[in-house]
């Protein structure tokens, strides 16, 4: 009996775990004019986390006349579990931006994307 509670045990650890869904939200420029949400779901590799999903950039600053405008993208990015480092590639219509940031509420960071001066973004994951 002790066997075979011991192998159910053993068979439950080694059952894959669900991939976790998580939010993502945040701003981005100096005035926090670009308002960023995503939902990611999780893959673990070796000593970090990987996320990817669809993401949403609202233009919520008030200089729009037309309505905000909104830009729709893909959002990658690990988590470090060694240094709670956060390293991002966010595509937005067509342009690969970079992100990186130390683990702290929110992460706070700069995205650089190519041909554009850098700009702050703050995200939160929940």
């Amino acid at each position: 009996m002790r066997v075979l509670l011991v192998l159910f045990v053993v068979g439950a650890l080694a059952a894959p775990a669900q991939a976790q869904s998580l939010q993502v939200v945040g701003y981005s420029g100096y005035l926090g004019e670009w308002e960023l949400t995503a939902t990611v779901t999780e893959k673990t590799v070796r000593w970090s986390k990987e996320f990817s999903g669809p993401l949403s950039m609202k233009h919520v600053g008030i200089c729009t006349q037309d309505g905000p405008e909104e830009k729709t993208g893909e959002i990658r990015f690990q988590i470090s579990a060694l240094s709670s480092q956060l390293d991002a590639t966010l595509l937005v219509e067509g342009t690969e931006c970079t992100y990186s940031a130390r683990s702290s509420v929110p992460y706070s960071g700069m995205m650089a994307c190519p041909d554009r001066e850098a700009i702050p973004l703050k995200l939160w994951v929940k």
